[in-house]
Formats: C-alpha cells, sequence, structure tokens
C-alpha cells in the first residue's frame, strides 16, 4: 500500500490524521478509502464535481499528479503520497 504524508496546514483541520499506508489503486480510490477513516476530508480536498479543489496539490514520489478532475493516476505499493495544502493570503 502506498505511504501517505500530509502537511501541517491540513492536520490543524484534521487533528487525528496519521501518517500511515493506506489503500488505493488509484488516488481516487485512496481518497475514497480516506474518507471512511476521517469523514468530511473529501469536502475539504475535493469540489462537488470531485475533482480536487484549487489549493490541494498531491504528489506521487515527489511528482505532482497529472489528473486534478478525475483522480485516475495508478498509485504502486512502495510509492509515497503527500497531500499538500497550498496557503495563500497577505
Amino acid at each position: 500500500m502506498p505511504k501517505l504524508s500530509f502537511t501541517p496546514a491540513l492536520k490543524r483541520f484534521f487533528p487525528d490524521i496519521k501518517e500511515a499506508q493506506h489503500a488505493g489503486n488509484t488516488v481516487r480510490e485512496l481518497l475514497d478509502n480516506l474518507e471512511q477513516e476521517y469523514p468530511g476530508l473529501n469536502s475539504y480536498l475535493r469540489d462537488e464535481t470531485g475533482a480536487l479543489r484549487q489549493h490541494i496539490n498531491i504528489f506521487i514520489d515527489q511528482s505532482l499528479i497529472q489528473d486534478r478532475i478525475h483522480l485516475q493516476d495508478q498509485l504502486k505499493e512502495a510509492e509515497e503520497v503527500l497531500i499538500f495544502q497550498a496557503l495563500s493570503g497577505g
């Protein structure tokens, strides 16, 4: 299973979220599985169409995912996935 980690800014909104291995063959499956463990996470990360929100980035082994709309980027067993909440404002 891919190893998942999160930026500290995201942990501020979901304090119980843990870096760990989570099941999923695609980014969408991974996020759907995370929703079971952390209710409300998907609505924070994805818009009403299921696409990633503008301020969210997901990296697989330090490369930004390609499919922000359908989230069909494939995940392999030993990959590291980082969910990154971009901060903005002044």
